[in-house]
């Protein structure tokens, strides 16, 4: 059977994604913090060198998506399939080029962790992420901005004469172009997969890459990897170097085996081919094996506790099997980013596929007898010389121009495309993909000025690169301009200049409530809580006297409204808070995050009954963020008694 690709429509209940938040993320993400000096005495100097390399100042120039409900319906989502005769591959162009199914045709066997629902929540860097597959991420620490965002796709030939799909993007946070290309030789039992991140700027760039596989966990579920030692990562932040299988009593190459969610990164043996398997109680699964370049590996557990067991229906719903993660990497950990030298690229292969293996090894007490045997059978169904040697071809057709074109991305790339002349052999950003964000942008690189919208909006995306910055310095400085320039001076770290370019903008603008915001942000920053919470309460009354309803407008209320409160209540100016509250739409103050500043506010004035009712009645908060643990702190403030399942998302232990 040769290896045929089509579009098709997959049906899903599946939440909105709604709108993105239009205000500029001008927060730093939450650090990553760096190991103590004891943990850096054992960890090797590659990765004590890359560990901090890159860190993000914020996450401009891309936007959180926080705008997703709970309340789902059935969707049809566009697919790419590409099939032979033992395997048939399901991809999702339209949410970051997401392997969403690896089906083995043999035995009917899915492979991943097959997501029976598309419901997003807080967790990649930007904010919608969902479950499931084999997803690409990319830019830095944590699950890619691109979770959710359309890639371009289209059709290329395959080194064996085939066809093979290639998708592509830029990456906003690093401004890197990337590829991905994925094939099935006509006889192979193994999805290859062809990588590359280019940096076509004379700097250079930090990069960061983890394909991550969900695979099911199953009762009996152990992962495999040619590794005696791990990396462990868990929700208390610290990393400590552990043995494999067994830590603290239990062996942690069973997901379920531990209590608390955890990543562990193996230290893979020096001169094994890198790879990571998956297997049940009967020795069958999936695994994933690469070139060298892709060196690090990862079993992310959720653990046995209610907490993570709470995330795995949060993810999904009640009653769907639960999952784990195998991951492969760059860097020995996710906490390290790697140097690309301008001009220069990352390359690498790939392949997912079946593997069986004999049970009563893999699962067997002797951990080298276990990783030895689901070593050998990958061997033997996938030698390394012929992973090394497809890579090698796939390098040959790594430039051809693509074909037909199946999916669109976004336009940024074209954007920078025609600014800087980038020259990108197979992956073209063509100007047709520009659109209505980026026409503000290309008028101002054309003709210098940047353009008055043509209606009353919240402001569009703000670009943060230096030559943009540089560009909006030189443009004549009205309001609006003087906006953006700030937001890429805050970015760039000249707080002082970003400020002196809000405040000037805001001596004349018609719209002010952009640039106080911004204002109130940096005094927050700045340690300045009254003047924070004065600039915040003054932008949203702003808000709520321009707005002119419409999606834009209420999501610009509803994240300014939230901040609004955050301040007011943090600096105990509970008369103005309510104030607030007053303001929002009835709709709003039915939202989850507003349902739980409605409990704060209370307990704050005096009400902990009404405020233990707000839980009581029950609420979600859709963007509740991974590790958050919010909830868990107003509950204790109100009550001594036992948090309760449905709030319970505990990720760490106690204290």
């Amino acid at each position: 059977m040769a290896t045929t690709v089509r579009r098709a429509v997959l049906t899903l209940p599946a939440a909105p994604l709604g709108p993105e938040n239009p205000l500029p993320a001008l927060r730093a993400p939450d650090a990553v913090p760096a190991p103590d000096e004891r943990t850096y005495a054992g960890l090797p100097r590659d990765s004590v060198r890359q560990i901090g390399y890159g860190a993000l100042r914020s996450l401009l120039p891309v936007r959180i998506r926080d705008g997703y409900r709970r309340d789902r319906s059935e969707r049809e989502f566009d697919t790419i399939v590409i099939e032979n005769e033992h395997l048939r591959v399901t991809v999702l162009p339209g949410l970051g080029g997401r392997v969403h199914s690896l089906v083995h045709l043999p035995t009917g066997r899915e492979l991943l962790y097959r997501n029976p629902v598309f419901q997003p929540a807080d967790f990649a860097l930007n904010g919608a992420w969902f479950s499931g597959g084999i997803e690409w991420n990319t830019g830095a620490t944590g699950h890619s901005a691109l979770s959710c965002t359309p890639l371009h796709a289209a059709l290329v030939p395959a080194p064996d004469g085939g066809v093979m799909v290639r998708l592509w993007e830029w990456e906003r946070l690093r401004d890197l172009p990337f590829q991905v290309d994925l094939w099935l030789p006509g006889d192979s039992e193994f999805l290859y997969v062809g990588v590359r991140v280019r940096n076509p700027h004379e700097r250079p760039a930090p990069v960061y890459w983890w394909s991550n596989t969900a695979v099911p966990e199953e009762p009996g579920t152990r992962v495999l990897a040619p590794a005696d030692e791990a990396w462990h990562f868990g929700y208390e932040r610290a990393l400590r170097r552990v043995p494999v299988p067994e830590w603290e009593g239990a062996d942690r190459t069973y997901p379920a085996a531990g209590e608390y969610p955890a990543d562990f990164f193996y230290e893979v043996r020096s001169g094994e081919r890198p790879w990571i398997a998956s297997l049940d109680a009967a020795g069958k699964g999936l695994v994933q094996t690469s070139t060298g370049r892709l060196r690090g590996r990862k079993l992310f557990a959720w653990g046995a506790g209610r907490g993570g067991r709470r995330w795995q229906e949060w993810l999904t719903e009640p009653g769907t099997g639960g999952y784990a993660e195998i991951q492969a990497g760059l860097a020995r950990t996710q906490l390290e980013h790697v140097r690309l030298d301008g001009g220069a690229e990352f390359s690498w292969l790939e392949a997912y596929g079946p593997l069986a293996a004999d049970p009563g090894a893999v699962h067997g007490s002797d951990w080298a007898a276990a990783s030895g045997a689901a070593g050998a059978a990958l061997e033997a169904v996938l030698p390394r010389e012929r992973v090394d040697a497809a890579y090698e071809a796939w390098r040959g057709c790594a430039d051809t121009e693509p074909g037909e074109r199946l999916a669109a991305g976004t336009g940024w790339g074209a954007l920078e495309v025609l600014r800087a002349g980038f020259k990108l052999p197979g992956t073209p950003f063509g100007e047709s993909t520009l659109g209505e964000e980026q026409a503000p942008w290309l008028e101002l690189w054309r003709t210098g000025v940047f353009p008055a919208p043509r209606r009353v909006a919240p402001p569009g995306p703000s670009l943060v690169a230096a030559h943009w910055r540089d560009m909006l310095e030189t443009a004549p400085a009205d309001p609006l301009t003087e906006y953006h320039l700030g937001v890429a001076q805050w970015h760039a770290g000249d707080v002082a200049q970003a400020v002196r370019s809000w405040e000037r903008g805001l001596a004349s603008a018609p719209s002010r409530w952009p640039l106080l915001r911004c204002l109130a942000v940096a005094d927050a920053l700045a340690g300045a809580p009254e003047r924070a919470a004065d600039g915040f309460a003054e932008a949203f009354e702003d808000l709520a006297v321009e707005s002119r309803g419409g999606e834009p407008w209420a999501a610009a209320e509803s994240a300014l409204g939230r901040e609004a409160m955050e301040a007011l209540l943090a600096a105990g100016r509970l008369p103005e808070a309510r104030r607030v509250w007053d303001r929002l739409r009835p709709a709003q103050r039915e939202q989850g995050r507003f349902r739980l500043l409605a409990a704060r506010l209370l307990a704050a004035e005096g009400h902990v009954a009404a405020a233990r009712r707000v839980f009581e009645d029950g609420f979600e908060i859709p963007d509740l963020r991974e590790g958050e643990e919010t909830l868990g702190e107003v509950w204790a403030s109100l009550t001594g008694r036992p948090l309760p399942a449905r709030y319970d998302f505990r990720m760490r232990p106690p204290g």
